[in-house]
């Protein structure tokens, strides 16, 4: 049965097919390691932890019940426990008592479970369901979206991924590409998974706009309140990757705003044209910059709004907007706060493993996804690599030069020298031509199922991943939604976060109380008298909630301090 298992005919019922799952049945225990976790259990509630889960996903008969793994993987989460496999080092038995069972499945069984529920895209339609429901929870933040792709490297061996630049690290390393929807103060709504990176702008038109067009709410109602011509439904703000005046143009045409910044800005404005405006940021911090605006006609004939950022440097940031409707400021507030996504990307690598893989199968490409063909890259790697030499050449040639008072004999040496330059020049040049017209008349893109037996590569399994993302996802707006309850009553509100990775972390009593039907978190002091005041408030918060634990009839009461 595993160490710590002490419920021995549950197991044996569970083994014969007469248990569904177990209820949780909790005991009187002291000191247990992470207890503090617990205090998160509302806010993972409100975000939809087991919201929809039963439409959604089935498990055969089993002894654990589909709330108890999806608590757990939340928990592993917010506690910092990057993987299934780290499970294999923590007592089971410790683990199982925040959950009210006798311990947690070992981590080979967690990992088919997760299987189990990631099979026929459960995961996916669950996710999708929850962003549809995060954006009705909190609209407003809905109405500005933020799309960047974050690279993922794959360090396996599996297969041989395609090849991606990874801007973190400087390299082109093998790797898949995860397109992200965000707030904007950061927080994520969906996430798409892309085996070979079509670019920004084809994943927008192809993959996230259709979803959004679906989920984003009151999109009628924002054109109906539109004061200016050219109203749109929501808006959408992307890196110079995305930038496109067609792309715009399209967007434009379906109601649709963009936010990017000009890839091609022209010269510096006059900064007589620049004023001063107060921006406020997502989080509510208000700073002073020096903003101008002006009307730009783009190359596709379409005018966009372009406004510029001076900054004490003197430096010039150009912004184009199709946001007709907006005030400069909310447009230069919008653009300049995409720092919280790269933030989101930067905390969940570091916190919660975003780019570890939830398994390690691999699967055949059926779809046609389209490809650079590697001939193609051949070709055009020599181009470069001969364009290269033949600038060495004639850098070298146009340094030469001719300098008076030589003999006959130094004078036959520099012409013949730089007659066989001028051969070598030609010869380059030839070659470079040849290379220029064969990649040409290649073909740059291919499907991946016609690709050379050498060149084909599979894809890593995705559904796993999907599930472990959105609770991940999930446990990242918990944790959030916490953060903004104890910021305020903290002197330093940057510390919010670690505060909270220090509770979740922490031990506590638990303590149910049946005559009441209660269940008394009772937490261990922090390292200070401040962190336990600030906890304490919110205890009273959280208690407000009246919280039942899932499949119980226990109301959660939470508080700190000794016996």
């Amino acid at each position: 049965m595993g160490v710590g298992a002490q419920d021995v005919m549950g197991r044996v019922a569970a083994s014969l097919g007469d248990l569904a799952f177990v209820t949780p049945e909790f005991q009187p225990v002291l000191d247990v390691p992470n207890g503090g976790v617990l205090f998160a259990l509302p806010a993972l509630l409100a975000m939809g932890l087991l919201k929809y889960t039963e439409r959604f996903f089935t498990l055969p008969k089993g002894y654990y019940g589909l709330d108890s793994l999806f608590l757990l993987l939340a928990f592993m989460a917010l506690t910092r426990l990057k993987s299934i496999e780290s499970l294999r080092y923590y007592a089971p038995g410790e683990w199982g008592k925040l959950l009210g069972l006798d311990r947690i499945p070992e981590a080979r069984t967690l990992r088919n479970k997760v299987q189990l529920l990631s099979q026929d895209n459960q995961a996916k339609n669950w996710s999708a369901e929850l962003c549809r429901y995060w954006m009705e929870l909190e609209p407003e933040q809905a109405g500005i979206l933020y799309i960047d792709g974050h690279v993922r490297v794959y360090n396996g061996s599996q297969t041989q991924l395609p090849k991606h630049h990874v801007a973190r690290q400087k390299l082109c390393l093998r790797a898949t590409t995860d397109y992200w929807v965000n707030a904007m103060d950061g927080q994520p709504f969906m996430v798409i998974n892309k085996v070979a990176d079509p670019g920004l702008i084809k994943t927008i038109e192809n993959d996230i706009l259709p979803e959004l067009e679906a989920r984003v709410p009151n999109q009628s109602e924002h054109i109906g309140a539109a004061l200016l011509p050219h109203p749109h439904k929501f808006s959408l703000v992307f890196d110079r990757e995305g930038y496109s005046p067609e792309l715009m143009d399209r967007l434009k045409v379906k109601q649709v705003a963009v936010y990017t910044y000009h890839k091609y800005p022209g010269d510096n404005w006059p900064e007589t044209e620049f004023s001063d405006y107060i921006l406020t940021l997502p989080a509510g911090q208000k700073t002073l910059v020096k903003l101008a605006e002006r009307g730009v006609c783009l190359s596709n004939k379409l005018w966009a709004r372009e406004v510029r950022k001076l900054t004490e440097r003197g430096h010039q940031t150009s912004v184009l907007s199709t946001d007709y409707q907006s005030d400069l400021t909310r447009i230069a507030a919008a653009m300049f706060a995409r720092w919280s996504q790269e933030n989101y990307f930067k905390y969940m690598r570091e916190h919660y493993g975003l780019d570890r893989l939830a398994d390690y199968s691999v699967e055949t490409i059926t779809d046609p996804i389209q490809v650079v063909n590697p001939i193609y890259r051949d070709l055009d790697g020599k181009v470069r690599s001969q364009v290269g030499k033949l600038n060495r050449i004639l850098s070298i040639y146009g340094a030469m030069h001719f300098e008076g008072n030589l003999d006959d004999e130094q004078l036959e040496a520099y012409l013949n020298k730089k007659a066989s330059l001028r051969e070598e020049i030609d010869q380059q040049n030839s070659i470079v031509e040849g290379l220029k017209m064969a990649r040409k008349n290649t073909q740059r893109h291919v499907n991946v199922l016609d690709l050379p037996e050498e060149d084909k590569f599979k894809q890593l399994s995705t559904q796993s991943k999907h599930l472990i993302d959105t609770l991940k996802m999930i446990a990242y707006r918990a944790e959030t939604a916490m953060t903004n309850s104890v910021r305020d009553n903290l002197s330093h509100s940057t510390e919010a976060r670690t505060l909270l990775q220090a509770l979740y972390k922490t031990e506590a009593d638990l303590l149910p109380d049946k005559q009441n039907n209660t269940l008394v978190i009772r937490l261990h002091h922090l390292a200070n008298v401040m962190s336990d005041k600030v906890i304490e408030t919110l205890c009273t918060e959280l208690n407000a909630t009246e919280t039942l634990f899932p499949r119980t009839n226990l109301r959660m009461v939470f508080k700190i301090g000794s016996y």
